[in-house]
């Protein structure tokens, strides 16, 4: 019994962490364009070619 009074903050101390690094990619602009890298993946370049 005294194991789960150690896990439970540790658990909820890292879910917590996790919660605040999510918010912090969200104000960091992490997820404003999902689709470029998708379409940009599909574009041929062809002034590379040698």
């Amino acid at each position: 019994m005294s194991v789960l009074a150690f896990l439970i903050p540790v658990a909820l101390g890292m879910g917590g962490a996790g919660l605040v690094l999510f918010f912090w990619a969200m104000r960091d602009g992490q997820f404003d364009d999902l689709d470029g890298a998708a379409h940009r993946i599909l574009i041929d370049d062809e002034d590379d070619v040698a």
